[in-house]
């Protein structure tokens, strides 16, 4: 069957055009016309996932990071991905340089990739890469436990034993020859899921209230419960109820990273307009944190909310750094000093502290809102299959026809044969 498809592993000339121009921009794990929305790409990892030897902080900002780095490129350290996420906003421009080599193209787009948990491609989000996320996540957590234990707060990581049953479930479901047997063990999986989505919005929800450093590991969490369920009706070959599982996790989904962002942002975000973060974060970053929230900002917008931010963090700035959340920094994260000063924010530690974590509670949000588009252009990926006529299946096994892999590409590029109106909630 010839299917309404190029699948190449180089980029395009008359996209990297359209990328440097300004015509297409990428979202997640598409690429699209910027005017009209209509797909152009899809991107896929065209990597497989290695077992890798974790590290991980105690730090719970840096922690994030260091997870969202070895889960897709273990040779990125947390240092180097402040480098990654300078680029990531510009990354269109860098693809576009028309005639660059093979290899300038896919190391763009490799350090691209490493800003997100999440794979580029629904389809190579196999239980296995999710399994892998899991794992991470609940190690991040149990390092986390020791700094929550000394402010009184407790984690409950029993559910996630459940998930990995799921999991387990799914895994052997689609190895069964019976087709009754295959259905009836990955239902027995998809309620698992249903299980674990329940919970994890509950435990995200009391963690939003308490603004705690754990909020994100459990948006992470909820993804990939997402994830896992609608994976299970794809491999059933049920897209619609795959979409809509998919759509109405999105929406629930954004609706709690927006008020995570908010408390990230703190009660005054220009705090991170501050001079000593120049290099690091600025104004054109900040805009893009905003047009998340709303596309219609722009700099000039950012800039007029953030001017008078700006005097009130001259004129109040303890009253600043004691409302700072402990999703950034607790007190009791600062070690009191030698003649047992309690280290409140109006100590010099904790201000010293405060401020050295706001780039990498920066680098979270960036890192949040990268995998968020990444799960919503998974939607487009759904919405193609049905348009196109092709089988989950079908979409799987799609590899370049004539072209040989060449050494390093690690993307895979689908271009549909005219732009397509796939509207997920982007």
């Amino acid at each position: 069957m010839t299917l309404p498809v190029t699948v190449t592993f180089m980029l395009t000339d008359w996209i990297a055009k359209g990328l440097k121009d300004g015509t297409f921009e990428r979202v997640g794990g598409v690429i699209r016309e910027v005017a009209s929305k209509k797909i152009v790409t899809w991107l896929r990892d065209n990597r497989s996932l290695a077992p890798q030897a974790m590290s991980f902080a105690t730090n719970p900002v840096t922690g994030v990071l260091n997870l969202i780095v070895s889960g897709a490129n273990a040779a990125i350290s947390t240092k180097g991905f402040a480098d990654v996420n300078r680029r990531l906003g510009g990354i269109e421009q860098d693809l576009g340089v028309i005639g660059q080599s093979l290899q300038v193209t896919q190391g763009i787009l490799q350090i691209t990739s490493a800003a997100s948990v999440l794979n580029l491609g629904v389809s190579v989000m196999g239980f296995a890469v999710i399994s892998q996320r899991i794992n991470e996540i609940e190690n991040q957590l149990k390092q986390a436990a020791e700094l929550l234990n000394k402010i009184n707060r407790k984690i409950d990581l029993s559910f996630y034993a459940n998930f990995h049953a799921g999991i387990e479930l799914a895994l052997n479901a689609f190895t069964m020859t019976r087709v009754e047997n295959r259905r009836s063990s990955a239902l027995q999986a998809i309620n698992r899921f249903l299980e674990a989505e329940h919970i994890y919005k509950d435990y995200t929800v009391n963690e939003l209230s308490q603004k705690s450093p754990i909020i994100d590991k459990y948006i992470l969490t909820l993804s990939l419960a997402y994830i896992a369920e609608a994976r299970c009706h794809l491999e059933l070959e049920e897209h619609e109820t795959a979409l809509r599982r998919f759509q109405e996790g999105a929406k629930f989904i954004r609706l709690l990273l927006q008020k995570y962002i908010e408390v990230m942002l703190t009660s005054n975000p220009a705090a991170y307009l501050h001079p000593q973060f120049k290099g690091q974060i600025d104004l054109h970053k900040l805009t893009q944190i905003y047009q998340w929230i709303d596309p219609n900002f722009n700099e000039n917008t950012v800039f007029e909310i953030q001017r008078e931010n700006m005097f009130k963090l001259t004129q109040s700035h303890d009253e600043w750094l004691s409302s700072l959340p402990s999703a950034i920094v607790d007190r009791s994260e600062i070690q009191w000093g030698i003649f047992g000063g309690n280290p409140t924010p109006f100590t010099g530690r904790f201000e010293k502290e405060a401020y050295k974590r706001l780039p990498q509670a920066f680098e979270v949000m960036e890192c949040m809102i990268e995998t968020n588009r990444r799960f919503e252009a998974y939607q487009t990926e759904l919405q193609a299959i049905s348009q196109l006529g092709i089988s989950f299946h079908d979409w799987l096994k799609l590899t370049p026809s004539t072209e040989i892999k060449p050494d390093g590409a690690e993307l895979m590029y689908i271009i549909p044969s005219k732009p397509l109106e796939l509207q997920p909630s982007m």
